[in-house]
This record gives C-alpha cells, structure tokens and sequence, in this order.
C-alpha cells in the first residue's frame, strides 16, 4: 500500500475576521447548533476570503495606529523627564529600532518651530500636497492641545499616516509619519495563507500537483483548487527500505539513478534525480529494492509556575495596549482568570515549528530560546514571512509591560524551528527534521501550524518519534471549510485544532471533520509582527497556538501528566458547542482554559479516555486507506 504525501502550507494564518470592531464581545449564552456547513461556489467561497481579508487588513490598520500613538505617549514622558539636548538621540533610537516609524517631527506651538527627525532611507517628500496639508492639521491639533490622525496617503506605491500627541506640559508635541507596509504584508500573506490564489511554483521547487485520493495529475488554476491537491518535488522521492542499503548498495543506487543526490533522515531516505521524474524513481525502487514504501517528498505551507500564584476567582486583566480592546481570544477561553492557577513555566518549552520567529521583537524579548532553522542551518531562525511571530505571539507575548498584546503563558519559553522559508512553504523533509530537532531539544509541547490533505508516511514517522518522548502534539486542521482530513492534524497522535469565530461559532473558514479534538479562537487575532509591529491574522494557524499554550500551562501546574493525558484532559475540559459531546464540526468544544487549570491541579491519575479515541482515530485512517492498495 502506498500512502500519499502531500506539501507542507501554513494553515493558520488564513482566514479571516468576523467582526468588523474588535471590542470584546459578550458571551454567547446559548450553544451553537452544530449544523452542516451550506455548501459554497468556487466564486462564493472566493468573494467570503477577500471579505475576511479586508477585514484583517482593516483590523491591522487600527492596531499599528494605536500603538503608534503609543510609542509617542511613551516618548513624550521619557522627554518630560530630560533635557532637550537628548531629544536627538532618543529619536535616533526609536527610528532605528522601528523602521516602520519613517520621520519624528518636535513642534514648540510657543515659537513655531519644528525639529525633524528623519530615517536615513525614508525617502519621503513632506512638502507634496496630501503630506504638506496634514502636516499643518497636525500643528493646528497640537496647538489646540488635541492629537491628530490622518487617513492614508501614498507616495512612491507606500501607504503612510501622520499621527500627532500633545505634551503635557501644552506647549507643543511630536508628529510621526508612519509606514503602512504592513499592511501589504499582512494582504500578501493572508492571499497565501486563505488560499486566494494558487500554489506560487517559487525558487527551487518544481512543483507537481495531484489529487491526495487518486494521486491522478491535477492543474491548479485557483485557490479553490488548492482543497483537492496535493504538490510535491516532480524529481525526488522518499524511501523507506526494509534495512538501510550497504554502502556498496547505496553505490549502486546512485549509479543506476545517475548519481543522484540523498539525504537520510530518521528511518527514511530522500533521493533526488537530476533527469527521472517521481514516476520513474517508483518505479526503479519498487522493482529492484522491494521497500517498506515509497511515496513523494511533499510541500508544506503556512496553514512556569515560577511566580507565586494568587487564588482569586476574578480574572486577571492585564495593562497590555492592546488587550482590553483587541484580545477577545483570551476572556473567551478564560485565559485571564486561568492565570490565578499557572502563568505558565519556563521549564516547560513550546516549540513553534513555523517560519522562524522576529528575534528582536520587543515583546518578546526573554520569551525565546535560540532555536534552529533547518532551511539555512547555522543561521538563526529569523521569520521572513511573519506568520511564526504571530503565532508565538499568541502563545507567548510578554504579558503586562504596558505595550502591545498579551500571551497566553507568562512564563513559558518558545522555541522556534524554522522549517518553512520565505514562500511560506517547506518540504516533508524539513518539518520532519523539524519535529525531531525540537523532541530532541527539550520542547514539551510543539505546535504546527502547517499541512496538507495527503497523509504522508515520512512526516508520521516524525511525529510518532516526538510522540514517543512524551511531546504534545498540537495542529491546525486548514482553512478550507472542508472535511477532507488535513495532516498532520488528523494523525492519532496529533491534538487536532479548528477556529472559532467571536461569537462562539466554527469559523466560516474552518476545516471540520470527526478527526477535530477541540476549537479555539481564530478569527482576527492580533499578534506580534516582524518589524516590532502587530498584525490581525485569520485561521486555524491562529487558534492552534492557543491550544498549546494551553498544554504548556498544564504541562506548567502538573509535569507528571503524560502527553496522552494532558491531550485528553483538554478534550474534557472545554466549553461545550454544537451537539452535546464530540461531533465533527466543533470537536468537544472550545478551550476553557480555567477549567483545564483546575483540573489539572488536582489530577493525579493516569485518565481513561485516551485508548478509545487513539483507537477510533486509528479505525478511521485505516477506513480511508482501504482502498489505496
């Protein structure tokens, strides 16, 4: 029996925000029906992304003008305090740690007189006509002792904004013109990531798509297409032979495939021909070596109690800039009044196998380990997509240091694995290589918010390695509103993550399917961004980090919970949606994190419930490949 593989994609951050305001929503007090999803057009389901994108964007566009307003608040205190002679260097250093801030402007409304501090590259005429115009509201507001926003305006293809904050002292105030680049960005990146157009055939790749049920040859002409195809490298292959070749044979080998190129990784094998196609390259291992099996290299995309804890029942609320107004994700899984249990610990790490991760970004800053890219190894795992700082943003973001967004966990370190490059994608080589590098570097808990719909062998061979030391599992199930079982998600030892919206319901975006264990919010999510800024992302890239932050806070108040019954006390411990019990469209329900907390904390014995549902999870990927011999 051969088994498909597919290409690896980042699940998460793709779809998109339901609520076109942010405020935190009440709760819903009655249970979602747990009703079939209406079936959509191509054209249909295209026209609902592009809405759930525009509002990411707009949601976007809110969070970095706050915290813009921010930053000068900051600066302006910092200058009440110091002489003017260091106003030039502070404004040196906010430039230069924040390039998105592309000029800072001192204006005395007393004399009239303005200092300009600009970025060396900003390359921004202020004298143009929308610049100018705004400039001066911007000294009237000050003037007036007010602040001042502008709409967009471009020049040279850039969006920027003018933001303006009064002194306290009345006699003048700062100006910054700020970049909007991230908003292209966040629009580049959710196209991918929803799905809104094709598989990009990028760099290296050469790139054949296929069904994942009848591997027959499939053209990919929309990002509708993408729900029934799977890609992989058309001049490689992954083998797993029944006992590792000789070295005479491994010669041999090379030699008929006209020395090809191979790489070995756990128990399997990957070699790549410079003139057979994947076909052939069967075709020859099949008839000669007689493996365990062969199958494509599959493409992958961007789908502690350390501090003394206080006992209160009442939620904790947190100064986070952000928070009160954007973070509805954590009230809605009780997050807040969870960490009056566990704030998380850093002994326990959650690595994030993902594009790699913004190093500097303030608000994580002492939250990351070094970590490993397995695209370029011996660098470091900076993200040069932004989608793994969303995610451990989510997990982990510094919590009350008054600026940005809130995580999950206090304590908890991330470790990030960059196995996905600047496409967003990676192959079933580098997440496997992935997986096993965090096992083996001390990650509890690993997070991937990545897949497919082809259920490749070499990648559970990964999985079952981590799974085997003890680690948590934890996936996105994709953003294509189907049932298809998206991997590695739908793997039995994977904890299986779909994406609710703020009202308590499965996100329009969603995956389902009987393989889900549980929801989380995943509907405009702000996060941290490269370039130290926020960003409001879609997906079930976005509701799994919760999940394993979740695990990594149980993982924190009870260590001698094994993987299996952290996983199945999550599944116990939810908030109850759609049809009583497990059903296919919301999982057990969603996350309540105070209630996993409590249980945890006094649970001491090994739970019953795993063995029939790794059982069922087995009888049902056995079901589906019955027919694949």
């Amino acid at each position: 029996m051969m088994r498909r593989k597919w290409m690896v994609t980042a699940c998460g951050a793709a779809a998109a925000a339901i609520a076109l305001t942010l405020l935190l929503p009440e709760r819903n007090s009655s249970r979602p029906e747990a009703e079939a999803p209406v079936p959509a057009s191509p054209r249909q389901e295209h026209s609902s992304k592009k809405m759930m994108l525009s509002e990411d964007i707009l949601a976007t566009d809110k969070l970095i003008r706050l915290d813009a307003r921010q930053h000068l608040q900051s600066l302006l205190q910092t200058w009440a305090n110091q002489p003017v002679s260091k106003r030039k260097t502070d404004a040196r250093q906010l430039l230069t740690s924040h390039h998105h801030i592309r000029m800072l402007m001192t204006y005395d409304t007393a004399s009239g007189k303005a200092e300009t501090y600009s970025s060396p590259d900003d390359g921004v005429n202020l004298n143009s006509g929308k610049f100018k115009a705004n400039l001066s509201l911007a000294k009237d507001a000050l003037r007036r002792h007010e602040g001042f926003e502008s709409a967009s305006m471009e020049d040279g293809g850039e969006k920027y904004f003018l933001v303006a904050e009064p002194a306290s002292d009345r006699r003048g105030g700062v100006i910054a013109l700020m970049s909007q680049q991230v908003l292209n960005a966040v629009e580049e990146h959710q196209r991918k990531n929803l799905r809104l157009i094709p598989y990009p055939r990028e760099g290296k790749f050469k790139v054949e798509s296929v069904h994942p049920d009848t591997f027959k040859d499939l053209t990919v002409k929309t990002g509708h297409d993408n729900e029934n195809a799977s890609h992989f490298y058309e001049n490689e292959i992954v083998v797993r032979f029944r006992r590792d070749p000789s070295s005479a044979e491994m010669q041999k080998i090379l030699a008929d495939l006209k020395h090809a190129r191979v790489r070995k990784l756990g128990y399997n094998y990957v070699f790549r021909s410079n003139d057979m196609s994947f076909r052939e390259l069967r075709q020859y291992f099949n008839a000669r070596w007689s493996p365990r099996y062969t199958e494509p290299h599959y493409l992958y995309l961007t789908n502690d109690v350390t501090k003394k804890q206080t006992k209160s029942g009442a939620p904790e609320i947190p100064n986070d800039l952000l928070f009160s107004k954007y973070q509805w994700n954590l009230p809605a899984t009780e997050t807040n009044r969870g960490w009056n249990l566990s704030k998380g610990s850093k002994d326990v790490i959650v690595a994030v196998v993902d594009t790699g991760v913004d190093l500097d970004h303030p608000d994580l800053k002492g939250q990351l380990l070094p970590g490993y890219n397995v695209i370029q190894p011996g660098a470091k795992p900076y993200d040069d997509v932004g989608h793994g700082t969303h995610v451990s943003g989510v997990i982990s973001a510094i919590v009350n240091n008054g600026e940005g967004v809130a995580g999950m966990t206090w304590y908890n370190k991330v470790l990030p694995v960059k196995v996905l490059d600047s496409s967003g994608s990676g192959t079933t080589y580098s997440v496997a290589e992935g997986i096993i590098w965090a096992a083996d570097h001390g990650a509890k808990v690993i997070n991937l918010s990545l897949g497919n719909y082809a259920d490749a062998q070499f990648l559970h061979d990964a999985v079952k390695y981590a799974f085997d030391r003890d680690v948590v599992l934890i996936a996105a199930t994709g953003n294509d509103n189907t049932e298809r079982p998206g991997y590695p998600a739908a793997y039995p030892e994977v904890f299986a993550v779909s994406a609710t919206d703020s009202h308590m319901k499965r996100a329009s975006f969603s995956n389902y399917g009987d393989y889900v264990d549980v929801m989380a919010p995943g509907a405009s999510i702000a996060s941290t961004f490269p370039g130290n800024q926020y960003a409001a992302l879609s997906g079930t890239s976005m509701a799994s980090p919760h999940v394993a932050a979740l695990a990594g806070l149980i993982r924190s108040i009870n260590p001698d919970l094994t993987n299996t019954e952290v996983m199945d006390l999550m599944r116990k411990s939810v908030i109850d949606l759609g049809t009583p019990g497990h059903d296919k469209y919301y999982g057990y329900g969603q996350i309540d994190v105070y209630k996993a907390l409590n249980a945890a904390g006094t649970n001491s014995t090994p739970l019953q419930f795993w063995p029939n549902y790794i059982r069922s999870k087995l009888d049902s990927i056995l079901r589906r490949h019955s027919t694949e011999e």
